[in-house]
Order: structure tokens, then C-alpha cells, then sequence
């Protein structure tokens, strides 16, 4: 189970997260616009996503996660199917509009609402499992990417991960089996889970919000902070390859020695552990760049397995797919502003804009300490 599914989220997220950093730039020359507008659309796809997740999530905690990733694989084909036919800025925007809908249903969210369906309070393992597979989604997607551009061109690349999704991703995720009691883990008819309970709910979007904003912002900027910090170009791309690694690492640090510890401790120690680099780094400078990269990527691949076991772990599995649609909509959201804005103020500030990132790492530190593991009743508020 975690096999196909853990399978199919990396082809999810090489068909659609990871495809502009290697096909904006020819995108943007055929279709006549700047990569910037490329980047523009995508923005708009995760906003697409951060808004339709709950809802996703609700379906999900109703009827099982298969038919909605089934869903997805046709979604996404769909959106890249229209982004290959793409001549046009309307048709470029629409088709990320339609790629966002299928990210919503088809990305980490669903995937870990799908499992925590099937799985309830023993979705944990499951769900560091499948994170461990898609950990590879861009050392996967990249290179297939560039070489497929390079042979025939990226409208055809984006052809053939339409296909990819079709005929590999869809029936990986029809072996996912239905739900055996729905009821159990759905709200009551008519009763929506909401944002209650309030203080757990804001707090633990606030964690998610700043950990995502770090997350897309250094996934942008990362080569050229170093850079701008005093490293080479080259010791800047030597360290950045690292935090793929660093991820997958720690996600199996995850699972091998923290697993029986408390989700949210392991939370805590990935919030820790950017701004442990930043220290590092200021004080020992461009000689700290690769310890800095692999500490932030082994926070960052702990705070993706966090995402899906802090709430499990907070509110149980009752309505979890709501509830993780709803923290997963600002950390969407701050992701899609995170590469504009850290970008104006690494211009203002250089180098000392880690001193941001670190910064929103340590408030996420400190709202974890005001969470705690709970029961939740039948009207959504903490026992």
C-alpha cells in the first residue's frame, strides 16, 4: 500500500510542483511571455489548491481517499494536457488553474487524509512511508524532465506526464482500498469540523503558514543566499543539491528512531533546526554553507512528515481530512508569496534575511509548546 501510493504521489508532484524549475524558461519563449508569468500562473495553482483543500478533505473523510486520487491523476492529465496546447497567456493561466484543482486532490493533503482514513490513529507509519518515496519526486522529475525537453521539446515532455499519470499514477491509486468504517472517521451529518478547536487550529496553522513560507522561499533563493553569504556559484549549487538528501535522511531518522516519540517532539526538534544552521552559519561563514543546507533540509523533511502527524496526533482521525485542508490552506498560500517577497527583502537585506527564515523557524518552535495531544468530542472541541 505504501508502495503504490508513496509511488504515485512522486509522480503527482514531478507532473506538477516540480515542473517549472526545469520547463518555465521554454515555456515562456514559446508562448511569448516572461518566466515570470509562468511563475505567476503556478502561484496561482497553489492558491487554487490552498482553497479547494478543505473541501477535498471533506470528501475525503466521507468517502475514502481512492476515488479522489483516482480523481486527480485525471485532473492533472487534463491541466497538462491544456498547458501542452498552450499559445497564449489565457491558456497558460487556465491551464495551471485546472493543475491546481488536480494538486488539491492529489498532493501530500489527500494522500495523508487518504491513509488516516483507512489507517486512523495508526497512520503514522504509513505516512512517513509514502513521504520517503516522494522525497525522491524531484531527483526523480528533473532529470526525466531535461532529458525529455531536450529529445523533444517540453510540449511533448508535458504529453508524456499526462500519459504517466494516466496509465501509471491512476491505477496505482485504485489499489487503495475503500475505507472500512467511514462513519467513524467522518463528522456527523450536517456537522462541520470548522476551526474549532480555535487555539489548537490557529496555532498549528500559524506553525504550518511559517515552516511552508520558509520552505518555498528557500527553494527559490537558496543558491543565491548562499551566494550573496560568499560563496562560489558552484559551492552555492554543491550545497543547495544537498537538502534533498538531508531530507530523505531525516525522514528516516523519522522512522527508524523517532517513531515511538510524540509527533510533536519531533515537530519541535525540525523547527530548531534551520535556525541552528543560521547560527552556524553567521558565525563560522561560507565555509558552514553544506551543514547549513543539510539542516535545513532535514527540518524541512521532518516538518513535511509533521504536517500530516502533528493534527492526527492533536485532534484524532475524526474530520482529519477537513482539519488538514483547512491548516493546509495559509502554508499554501504563504509557499505561493514566499519567493516574491523573500526576493525583495533578500535585495533590501542580503545575506541577513536568514535572520527572517530563522526568525519565523523559532515562532513555530514556540507555538508547538502550546499544543498538546488530545481527544476530540462529537462538537470538535478538545477532551
Amino acid at each position: 500500500m505504501v508502495a503504490a501510493l508513496g509511488t504515485a504521489q512522486t509522480l503527482a508532484w514531478g507532473s506538477s510542483y516540480y515542473l517549472p524549475a526545469i520547463l518555465a524558461d521554454p515555456i515562456a519563449k514559446s508562448v511569448g511571455v516572461p518566466a515570470s508569468w509562468v511563475f505567476g500562473a503556478f502561484s496561482v495553482a497553489l492558491l487554487i489548491a490552498a482553497f479547494a483543500g478543505p473541501a477535498v478533505g471533506r470528501i475525503i473523510d466521507r468517502h475514502g481517499g481512492r476515488g479522489v486520487l483516482m480523481l486527480s491523476n485525471v485532473v492533472l492529465a487534463g491541466g497538462l494536457i491544456a498547458l501542452a496546447a498552450a499559445n497564449g497567456a489565457i491558456m497558460l493561466f487556465g491551464a495551471w488553474a485546472v493543475l491546481g484543482f488536480g494538486m488539491a486532490l492529489g498532493l501530500y493533503d489527500a494522500g495523508f487524509a487518504a491513509l488516516t482514513a483507512l489507517y486512523g490513529h495508526n497512520a503514522r507509519g504509513p505516512i512517513t512511508g509514502i513521504t520517503l518515496y516522494a522525497g525522491f519526486a524531484s531527483t526523480v522529475s528533473w532529470p526525466l524532465s531535461t532529458v525529455l525537453n531536450g529529445a523533444f521539446g517540453w510540449r511533448e515532455t508535458i504529453l508524456v506526464w499526462a500519459a504517466i499519470n494516466l496509465v501509471i499514477g491512476l491505477p496505482l491509486n485504485w489499489l487503495l482500498p475503500k475505507p472500512a468504517r467511514r462513519a467513524a472517521r467522518a463528522p456527523a451529518a450536517g456537522h462541520a469540523i470548522g476551526w474549532r478547536p480555535y487555539k489548537e487550529m490557529f496555532l498549528l496553522a500559524f506553525v504550518f503558514a511559517a515552516a511552508w513560507f520558509v520552505t518555498g522561499a528557500m527553494a527559490s533563493h537558496l543558491p543565491g543566499l548562499l551566494e550573496r553569504a560568499g560563496t562560489t556559484h558552484v559551492q552555492a549549487i554543491a550545497a543547495a543539491a544537498l537538502v534533498g538528501p538531508a531530507q530523505v535522511a531525516a525522514r528516516l531518522a523519522e522512522f527508524f528512531l523517532l517513531r515511538r516519540a510524540h509527533p510533536l517532539f519531533s515537530a519541535r526538534v525540525a523547527a530548531l533546526l534551520h535556525p541552528t544552521g543560521a547560527v552556524i552559519f553567521a558565525a563560522i561563514g561560507p565555509a558552514a554553507a553544506i551543514p547549513f543546507t543539510i539542516l535545513y533540509g532535514a527540518g524541512n523533511g521532518l516538518l513535511t512528515i509533521a504536517r500530516g502527524t502533528v493534527p492526527l496526533a492533536v485532534f484524532g482521525p475524526r474530520g482529519y481530512g477537513e482539519r488538514t485542508g483547512l491548516l493546509g490552506a495559509p502554508a499554501r498560500a504563504s509557499q505561493a508569496l514566499a519567493p516574491l517577497l523573500f526576493g525583495l527583502l533578500l535585495d533590501r537585506m542580503g545575506a541577513a534575511v536568514i535572520v527572517v527564515s530563522a526568525g519565523l523557524c523559532l515562532a513555530s518552535f514556540a507555538a508547538l509548546f502550546w499544543l498538546r495531544a488530545s481527544g476530540v468530542d462529537q462538537s470538535g472541541d478538545v477532551i
